[in-house]
C-alpha cells in the first residue's frame, strides 16, 4: 500500500504528459455535456480552470496506476489531497449548456482516506451566463467510503440563459485522502431525487419596503431538503417560510427587509440534500427609489396671513412615474404638520399667523406600496408682521441711582406686538452745562420685566419714553422726567493745579472738578514730603491733611523745609463722599547756606606783606548740601564806598585773577574749595601763590589794601544760592618793600622773546631750503660764500637773543611776583584768556641766561628752545 502511494505522483505526471485520445464512443453513451472519463476530460470538452491552485488528475483503466488497491478500478478524475496545502482548490469545468427542455445532471463521487480522515470538500458550482461564481449549490465533505455514491443536479435556468457546472475539490487540513468523480450524465428527464424549481420571477419594490421571493419546486419529499436564497455576489439568505402545495409541489418564501439600492441584484433558489441539489434561474430584485424634488418650493408672494409658492416638482431624484403631488407645511417652532394635495404648479397657503416662520416641503408619490418619497428640500420663510395693537403704558420708575434708572413696564405679548420680532427701545435726553445736550436710544430685552438705563450723568434731569416697533408699525409712550441722584465728584483738573514755591512755604490753588456730580461740600488736601536735596531733612513722616470749604480753592502751606519735594493729593466731596484724588508734586526753593557769625570778629590769624592767613569755619546747609566754598579778594580803592559786611551782595560771577587784571574787575576769586576740604575750622593763607580748583591765589600787593570775603554756595539742578561774609581786611603797607618782579609783566616779556626766537628759526629754515635747491653746477666758492653769510646771520641772531635774555633780568619795582609752575595744585601758567606760552624745559641753573622762577623752598630754571 505504501509503495503504491509513493508511485502515485509519478503516475499522475505520466498522465499529464501523455496526450488523451479522443474516443467518439464516450460521447455516444451520454447526452451532450456528460463524460465517463475513459479517454480523459478533454474528449468531453471539459477544461481545467486556469486560475485555480492545482489540477484534477485523470486515472485511466487501460494504464497502470499506483493508487491503493482498495480504490475503485476504471477511469475517473481524482485529487490526492496529500500533495497540496490546506485550502487549495482545483476546478474542473463542464462545457456551457442551455436548458431547452427539462434535464438532470447525474454523477458519481467518493471521498476516501485510508485512516478515515477528512480528505477535503467536493463543491458543485453553477455559473450562469458567464457571470461571477456564487456560493456552491451542493457540497459534501469528510470520509464517504471507498464505494461510489450518486448525486443529482436539477438545474433550472430556462432558455435562452446558459450555464456551466464546475466541480471543485478543496483540500482540508488533514491532507490525507482522495476526492474523485466519475460517470457524469446529462439526462433528458427530470431528476428523481432532487426537486426542480419553476421559473423564478423578478421582484420590484420601492426602497425601504420588504421584498419577497416565492420559490416553487416539484419533487418527492423535497420539503425536507435544505433551502436558501442565493445572491449572485455569494450571500445566502435563509428561508422564511415553506409550505406544501400538494404531495409533489412545495413553496418557499424568502424575505429581504427594508431593501435599498444596494440590495438590487440577481437572486436564485437553491435546495440541497445528500442525494443532490436543485437550483433555479436567477431573478432580479428591482429596487425603485421613490421620487423626491431636487429644489425647494419657490416663494412667489407673502402677506401677514398667507404664502404663495411654486412647487418646483419637475426635477426629481428617484424613479417615476409621479401619480400624486402634495404640499406639507408646519411652523418651525411647532409640532403639528398639515398636508394638502395639489394639482396645479402653484399653491396658496391661507390662514397663517403673522410674523411666523413656516417650513414648506413638496411630497411626490409613485405607484406601489411605499411609493411616497421623502419630502424635498424645505422652503423656510416667514409671514409679514402686523402693526402693534396699542401704545405701551406709562413707564414706572423702579429705582433711581446716580448713573442709572431702572424702569418697569407690562409684559408685551404677541397679541399686543403682532410680531415675534419686535423691538423695545427706551429713548432719553438730558441737558448739561454750557447748553450741552445728549440724546440716545437703547434697545432692551422685550422679555425682561425691568430695564436699566445706565451711563447717565449724576444730578441731572433725564426725560424717558418707551417705543415699541416692528417692521409694520411704531407705538410710543408718554415722556417721564426723572432726576438722577448725586454721586462722588470727579477729579480736580490736573491742568488747574498750580503751585508757587518759596523757601519755607507753598501757595497752591486749583479749580472745581469738571464733573461735580452734585453740590461740592468741601475740599481735602493731604500732603507729605517725599524727597529732599538736604539729607538732614526727614521725609518719612506721616501725611498731613487740610480741609477747605466748598468755595475755597487755594491754600498756603507754611513751615515747610527748603529744597524739599512735597506731594499733594486734592479731592472734592459731595454728600455721597469724596471723589478720586489728583496728585501734584511741588518743590520748595533751597536757601542759602548759613555761615558762622563773623560780626565784630576778625578772622585774621597772620599777616605778611604779600599774604594774610584767615580762619575758615564751615557753613550750615539749608535745603541743599554745600557744593563749594569760595574766597574772594576785593581791592580797596579810595574812591569806592566801603560796603557793609552784613548788607553786602555776594559775588555770583567767578572771576580769575588774570581776567580781573585784564578786565579791570574790582575783585577776583582766589580759591574754590570742595565742601569736603572744610569739615571743621581751618586756616587759609590768601596770597600763597597756589591754585585751587583752577583759581590762582597770587601774592598780594603790599601797597594795596584788600577785603577778604568768604562765600558758601549750594547748587541743585538749575537753582543756586550763595551766602557770603567779609572775614578780614588787609591794609596797604607804608614802608618800601623789596622789589619783586610783576608776574604778569614778566610773563609778557617771556612771550615776546619766544616769538622773536621762533621767527628767526623759521627764517633760517627757509634760507636753508633755498640753498639746497641751488644747482650743483655752481662753483664751490659761491657755496662757501653762501655758508659764510649764513654763519654771519646766525651770529647776529644769537647776539640778539643774548640781549633779549639780558633784558629779562630787570624786575618790576612795584608789584611782587611769585609763580610756582609745579606746585601741589597742578597750576599751569597757560590760563584761560592768556596768550600762548612757548614750550619750556626745566634744567639746572648753570648760567646767567636762564630765567629763574620759584618760591622760598625751591628754584627752577626755564631754558627756551
Amino acid at each position: 500500500m505504501d509503495t503504491a502511494a509513493a508511485a502515485l505522483p509519478a503516475f499522475v505526471a505520466l498522465l499529464l504528459l501523455s496526450p488523451w485520445p479522443l474516443l467518439g464512443s464516450a460521447q455516444g453513451q451520454f447526452s451532450a455535456g456528460g463524460c465517463t472519463f475513459d479517454d480523459g476530460p478533454g474528449a468531453c470538452d471539459y477544461h481545467q480552470d486556469l486560475y485555480d491552485d492545482f489540477e484534477w488528475v485523470h486515472v485511466s483503466a487501460q494504464e497502470p496506476h499506483y493508487l491503493p488497491p482498495e480504490m475503485p478500478q476504471g477511469s475517473y478524475m481524482i485529487v490526492d489531497s496529500s500533495d497540496h496545502d490546506p485550502g487549495e482548490k482545483a476546478r474542473l469545468q463542464l462545457p456551457t449548456m442551455k436548458e431547452n427542455d427539462t434535464h438532470c445532471i447525474d454523477f458519481s463521487y467518493l471521498l476516501y482516506s485510508q485512516k478515515g480522515l477528512n480528505p477535503g470538500t467536493l463543491n458543485i458550482l453553477v455559473r450562469v451566463n458567464k457571470g461571477p461564481l456564487a456560493n456552491p449549490i451542493w457540497n459534501v465533505t469528510g470520509f464517504t467510503g471507498r464505494d461510489w455514491l450518486r448525486a443529482e443536479l436539477a438545474v433550472s435556468t430556462f432558455w435562452p440563459n446558459e450555464y456551466q457546472v464546475i466541480f471543485e475539490a478543496e483540500v482540508s487540513g488533514g491532507r490525507s485522502g482522495y476526492i474523485a468523480i466519475d460517470d457524469i450524465q446529462v439526462l433528458s428527464y427530470p431528476c428523481d431525487k432532487s426537486p426542480h424549481f419553476l421559473r423564478l420571477g423578478d421582484v420590484e419594490v420601492n426602497a425601504g419596503q420588504n421584498a419577497t421571493f416565492q420559490c416553487i419546486a416539484t419533487g418527492r419529499d423535497a420539503v425536507h431538503n435544505k433551502l436558501w436564497l442565493q445572491r449572485r455576489n455569494g450571500e445566502d439568505i435563509p428561508v422564511a417560510q415553506t409550505k406544501n402545495i400538494n404531495h409533489r409541489r412545495f413553496a418557499a418564501s424568502f424575505r429581504l427587509q427594508e431593501v435599498t439600492k444596494t440590495d438590487q441584484d440577481l437572486y436564485r433558489c437553491v435546495t440541497q440534500s445528500e442525494r443532490g441539489s436543485g437550483v433555479s434561474n436567477f431573478a432580479q430584485l428591482i429596487v425603485r427609489e421613490p421620487p423626491r424634488p431636487i429644489a425647494p418650493p419657490q416663494l412667489l408672494g407673502v402677506g401677514p396671513t398667507y404664502l404663495l409658492i411654486q412647487l418646483n416638482a419637475n426635477s426629481i431624484i428617484g424613479d417615476g412615474p409621479i401619480i400624486l403631488k402634495e404640499v406639507e407645511y408646519r411652523m418651525t417652532s411647532g409640532s403639528w404638520t398639515e398636508t394638502h394635495a395639489v394639482n396645479a404648479p402653484t399653491y396658496k397657503l391661507w390662514h397663517l399667523d403673522p410674523d411666523t416662520e413656516y417650513e414648506i416641503r413638496v411630497l411626490l408619490t409613485r405607484p406601489g406600496e411605499g411609493g411616497t418619497g421623502l419630502p424635498g428640500p424645505p422652503l423656510i420663510t416667514r409671514t409679514k408682521c402686523a402693526e402693534p395693537m396699542r401704545t405701551p403704558k406709562t413707564l414706572k420708575i423702579a429705582e433711581i441711582q446716580a448713573r442709572r434708572i431702572a424702569v418697569d413696564w407690562e409684559s408685551l405679548g404677541y397679541n399686543i406686538t403682532r410680531c415675534h420680532t419686535f423691538n423695545v427701545t427706551i429713548c432719553y435726553h438730558y441737558f448739561r452745562g454750557h447748553n450741552e445736550s445728549k440724546a440716545d436710544c437703547l434697545d432692551m430685552d422685550p422679555k425682561a420685566p425691568q430695564h436699566v438705563v445706565s451711563h447717565l450723568p449724576p444730578y441731572t434731569n433725564v426725560s424717558l419714553k418707551m417705543i415699541l416697533t416692528n417692521p409694520e408699525g411704531r407705538k410710543e409712550s408718554e415722556e417721564t422726567i426723572i432726576q438722577t441722584d448725586e454721586d462722588v465728584p470727579g477729579p480736580v483738573p490736573v491742568k488747574s493745579l498750580q503751585g508757587t514755591s518759596f523757601e519755607n512755604k507753598i501757595f497752591l490753588n486749583w479749580k472745581e472738578p469738571l464733573d461735580p456730580n452734585g453740590i461740592i461740600t468741601q475740599y481735602e488736601v493731604s500732603y507729605s514730603s517725599i524727597r529732599s536735596f538736604d539729607p538732614a531733612v526727614p521725609v518719612a513722616g506721616p501725611p498731613q491733611t487740610v480741609s477747605n470749604l466748598w468755595n475755597s480753592t487755594h491754600h498756603v502751606f507754611m513751615h515747610l523745609h527748603p529744597g524739599t519735594t512735597y506731594q499733594f493729593f486734592i479731592r472734592a466731596s459731595t454728600v455721597k463722599g469724596f471723589g478720586p484724588a489728583t496728585a501734584i508734586n511741588v518743590t520748595t526753593n533751597i536757601s542759602a547756606p548759613t555761615l558762622p557769625d563773623y560780626e565784630g570778629v576778625d578772622a585774621s590769624l597772620n599777616e605778611t606783606a604779600t599774604t594774610i592767613t584767615v580762619l575758615l569755619r564751615p557753613a550750615q546747609a539749608k535745603g541743599a548740601p554745600i557744593s563749594a566754598y569760595q574766597i574772594v579778594v576785593e581791592e580797596l580803592h579810595p574812591h569806592r564806598t566801603k560796603r557793609e559786611a552784613g548788607a553786602m551782595e555776594c559775588y555770583q560771577v567767578p572771576v580769575t585773577y588774570q581776567n580781573a587784571m585784564s578786565g579791570g574787575a574790582p575783585y577776583y576769586f582766589a580759591a574754590e574749595l570742595p565742601p569736603g576740604n572744610l569739615p571743621e575750622p581751618a586756616p587759609f593763607t590768601v596770597g600763597d601763590n597756589r591754585t585751587y580748583q583752577g583759581f590762582w591765589n597770587p601774592p598780594l600787593a603790599p601797597r594795596k589794601g584788600y577785603n577778604i570775603y568768604f562765600q558758601a554756595m549750594s547748587s541743585v539742578e538749575k537753582e543756586t544760592k550763595t551766602q557770603c561774609v567779609r572775614i578780614a581786611t588787609k591794609a596797604a603797607a607804608t614802608e618800601e618793600p623789596e622789589v619783586i618782579p610783576d608776574p604778569a609783566k614778566q610773563t609778557d616779556r617771556v612771550v615776546k622773546i619766544a616769538g622773536i626766537s621762533a621767527g628767526i628759526l623759521v627764517f633760517i629754515l627757509l634760507l636753508l631750503v633755498v640753498i639746497l635747491i641751488v644747482k650743483k653746477s655752481k662753483l664751490a666758492k659761491k657755496r662757501k660764500d653762501a655758508m659764510g653769510n649764513t654763519r654771519q646771520e646766525m651770529t647776529h641772531m644769537v647776539n640778539a637773543m643774548d640781549r633779549s635774555y639780558a633784558d629779562q633780568s630787570t624786575l618790576h619795582a612795584e608789584d611782587p611776583l611769585s609763580i610756582t609752575f609745579m606746585d601741589q595744585h597742578n597750576f599751569s601758567p597757560r590760563l584761560p584768556n592768556d596768550p600762548l606760552v612757548p614750550t619750556a624745559v626745566l634744567v639746572p641753573i648753570t648760567g646767567r641766561k636762564n630765567v629763574y622762577h620759584g618760591d622760598n623752598n625751591s628754584f627752577f630754571a626755564i631754558s627756551y628752545l
